[in-house]
């Protein structure tokens, strides 16, 4: 982790009221949106607690609700590819898709939370989720964001930090208070919104870096396994972040007039080591080993909204692994893997009442507007 020289602990400084104020104002919509990144709780807890209704109910009571909709990442289109393996994780991993070779993906890009016609703004969460599916084998799901932690320890931590953007009856609007009220009781909270901050944004989808936030375990043909994290960084030329525009979707825009050439990015895996912290809102030290593992090329998108589109169906459960990747001591993607069904089954009953997505399919094959 980055520490500010000048504050050896490493924590950021106690804000005030205020202080807190412009620190939530700045981040706004975007703090929302990490509510709504992932859908952080399941079956495996108590069900006086939590289960995938209530966090589904309450995606539904902060965002809308929003018929045939994902309630996760709801604003997104289709992409096809392929992964190509250059074989270096058969070191850590037996899964047949590490072994050099090509391999057919299926993506989707997506800004995170569960507004579905949210105008594009610099501010929010991107998310890119991927599906390797190789033919007569293991597929392997994943689901990432361009930020370098989850800025929540744990599920309770999540659920209560979502239920502060309820808008109070009253005023249509969140309580302030009861966000203040959460970061009194999570303290690590501003920590890992802190690290986020430092982020440096990219000018959009195609030259964005995504990151898998959980830790799982590659585990080898010998039988012996290794913490791991992955990213994804683009090959496409960095870019900084540009103000709001005022076309609604002109950052999907600029998507589809990018993925006029294929779209590049390495599949970047983190090799921890055991006493590494398993929590997703903690980061591992720099110095642990990357290890090229294979480029991921996307050439085509498409309209959720276009027949047959390949993306539709997928929840992008980050569960769904090969043998040779496992989940790890971090129970989070479990969780979500329980919630996206929820999700699913939402779908799936609301299909014929669906209004059309945001990013149309007309938009797509006329290559964005302009």
């Amino acid at each position: 982790m980055d520490q500010d020289k000048r504050n050896p602990s490493g924590l950021p400084p106690r804000l005030g009221p205020a202080a807190l104020a412009i620190r939530f104002g700045v981040i706004g919509l975007a703090t929302l949106c990490l509510a709504g990144a992932f859908a952080y709780t399941g079956g495996w807890l108590t069900p006086e607690r939590l289960s995938p209704h209530r966090v589904v109910d309450g995606f539904e009571a902060a965002n809308g609700k929003h018929i045939g909709f994902r309630r996760n990442h709801a604003k997104g289109v289709c992409a096809v590819g392929w992964f190509e393996s250059t074989g270096a994780g058969t070191q850590y991993s037996r899964a047949r898709l590490m072994a050099p070779g090509k391999y057919p993906v299926v993506g989707r890009f997506a800004f995170a939370g569960g507004m579905p016609y949210v105008p594009d703004a610099p501010g929010l969460i991107r998310s890119l989720a991927l599906q390797i599916n190789p033919t007569g084998a293991e597929e392997w799901r994943m689901a990432m964001i361009d930020i370098p932690v989850f800025p929540f320890a744990d599920v309770d931590a999540f659920y209560a930090q979502m239920l502060t953007g309820v808008p109070d009856p009253k005023t249509g609007k969140p309580d302030p208070e009861k966000m203040k009220a959460f970061v009194a009781a999570h303290p690590d909270f501003l920590k890992a919104v802190g690290i986020v901050g430092k982020r440096q944004a990219s000018s959009g989808f195609a030259n964005t870096t995504y990151n898998a936030l959980n830790t799982f375990l590659f585990v080898s043909r010998e039988g012996a396994s290794v913490p791991v994290r992955w990213s994804l960084a683009p090959e496409q030329a960095f870019a900084p972040l540009g103000p709001q525009q005022p076309d609604k979707n002109y950052l999907f825009d600029a998507l589809i007039k990018d993925a006029a050439q294929p779209l590049k990015w390495k599949v970047i895996v983190t090799i921890g080591q055991p006493d590494d912290p398993v929590r997703p809102d903690l980061p591992w030290p720099d110095d642990r080993k990357h290890v090229d593992i294979g480029t991921v090329t996307l050439d085509k998108l498409a309209s959720e909204d276009t027949p047959g589109a390949s993306c539709t169906d997928i929840t992008f459960d980050p569960t769904v692994l090969p043998a040779g990747i496992s989940t790890s001591a971090d129970a989070i993607p479990s969780a979500r893997s329980a919630a996206y069904a929820r999700s699913f089954l939402l779908r799936e009953e609301e299909r014929g009442a669906k209004p059309p997505s945001a990013v149309t399919e007309s938009e797509v094959k006329a290559g964005g507007k302009s």
